[in-house]
């Protein structure tokens, strides 16, 4: 269906009009099928109108799923988040954070990298390292490294407290 804004010259007035193709609107003018609602004017024609092209949300495309399974950072202090996925059903609005957004995670940001400086990076022997410590087989200390979303969860029904980084965090040897 093709939705037109339509207009009467007589009276001026604007109503909208569905139909099934443009063709099927000029054939309804052309047998006087067409008219104002308001005034019974047949004199209507297309008024003008800005074209249509937004996207409903819940006709954007599926995010493509990875082939191989996502690394989640984890720790039992601190820990790196995953990378939020894109919302498939609502778009977000390309305007600016209100300021105190702006302010908040500013000091995540500062909060993050205090507790990282008391925190020994372990990359991927992260699961292996948090299950070593809670089981008395290596000395306790804050270390963040990264863990699959799978070993997180084995860890944390373990009794391993682990948490994830609200921002990534570079390995020591990638860091400015």
């Amino acid at each position: 269906m093709i939705v037109y804004d339509l207009e009467c010259r007589g009276g001026s007035h604007r109503f909208e009009g569905w139909f099934k193709s443009s063709e099927d609107f000029a054939r309804q003018k052309e047998m006087g099928l067409v008219s104002c609602p308001h005034c019974g004017s047949a004199d209507v024609d297309k008024a003008v109108q800005a074209p249509r092209l937004a996207r409903k949300g819940n006709q954007l495309p599926e995010p493509a799923m990875p082939r191989h399974e996502p690394r989640m950072p984890a720790q039992p202090a601190v820990a790196e988040a995953p990378a939020a996925a894109p919302a498939a059903a609502a778009p977000v609005a390309n305007a600016p954070l209100p300021p105190e957004a702006v302010e908040m995670m500013h000091k995540l940001v500062k909060m993050q990298a205090e507790a990282l400086k008391s925190s020994r990076y372990v990359g991927e022997s992260f699961a292996e390292d948090a299950r070593a410590m809670h089981y008395g087989e290596q000395e306790v200390e804050t270390i963040h490294g990264h863990a699959t979303l799978a070993e997180a969860e084995e860890l944390l029904e373990e009794g391993i407290a682990v948490v994830p980084l609200p921002f990534p965090a570079l390995p020591p040897d990638q860091a400015n």
